[in-house]
């Protein structure tokens, strides 16, 4: 079970590519089958690692974008066009091909479906790929946990899980976007930064006392965080992870 998956985490495994959904003109979702994967917990991640035929190896690692569901993961990965690895893997990576991978990884920014508090996800960009395995592990877990998602993005065409937060919304999840360089036609608000209006009128009280997650570009994170604590917001219940 998830909630156990800590044994034989840091051994390599090797994955094939089961499928391929795109998610954005730049990232797409790749469908993994992993014999013997151990489970995990919403939140956590893995290390990828790439292998040459000279021998030279590059490491990554990917948030999982997936509930905990038996051997098949899903990891969303970005193009960034001078990496080692995300060109292959948004671009030459086939149905079949294998990869080697090790976790999960992590225990400290993860939700557990046990847990009844209201929850504050707040994504900038791609890190929104951990908080969609929170709002996916709460609906297969049948949870009735309050969650608002507030997702922070550059243009409509960039948002990762598109129709699957539209269904979100419908079943529970609140979803609030911040556009920062160009908005949908009709969109009230200029495009914008997103700022302390925003998490206030978005996020929950602090006397709720919800957990927050918070995931994005390192600027971004300590932003939110130090708005979050502004706010009033226990310190302790504020869980942030960072990339760049």
């Amino acid at each position: 079970m998830a909630g156990t998956a800590v044994s034989g985490r840091l051994s390599w495994r090797v994955a094939r590519l089961a499928g391929i959904r795109e998610e954005t003109p730049t990232a797409r979702t790749l469908l993994l089958d992993v014999p013997g994967w151990p489970g995990h917990l919403a939140g956590q991640h893995v290390d990828v690692r790439l292998t040459a035929e000279d021998g030279y190896t590059a490491e990554r690692s990917y948030s999982l974008a997936s509930a905990d569901d038996g051997e098949r993961l899903e990891l969303t990965v970005q193009r960034i066009d001078d990496g080692e690895v995300s060109p292959y893997l948004t671009e030459v990576f086939s149905v079949g091909d294998p990869v080697e991978l090790r976790g999960p990884i992590g225990g400290w920014f993860v939700w557990r479906p046990a847990s009844t508090a209201p929850v504050l996800l707040v994504a900038g960009g791609s890190g929104i790929v951990p908080l969609m395995a929170m709002i996916r592990a709460r609906r297969a877990a049948g949870s009735r946990a309050p969650f608002r998602l507030l997702y922070s993005v550059r243009a409509p065409e960039e948002i990762y899980y598109a129709a699957e937060l539209r269904d979100a919304a419908l079943s529970g999840v609140e979803v609030s976007y911040v556009y920062t360089r160009s908005a949908p036609d009709g969109w009230p608000r200029e495009p914008r930064r997103m700022g302390i209006a925003d998490v206030n009128s978005s996020g929950w009280p602090a006397e709720f006392g919800p957990d927050c997650f918070v995931c994005g570009p390192t600027g971004f994170v300590e932003t939110i965080a130090d708005i979050l604590v502004a706010l009033g917001h226990d310190t302790h219940k504020i869980r942030t992870e960072r990339f760049g």
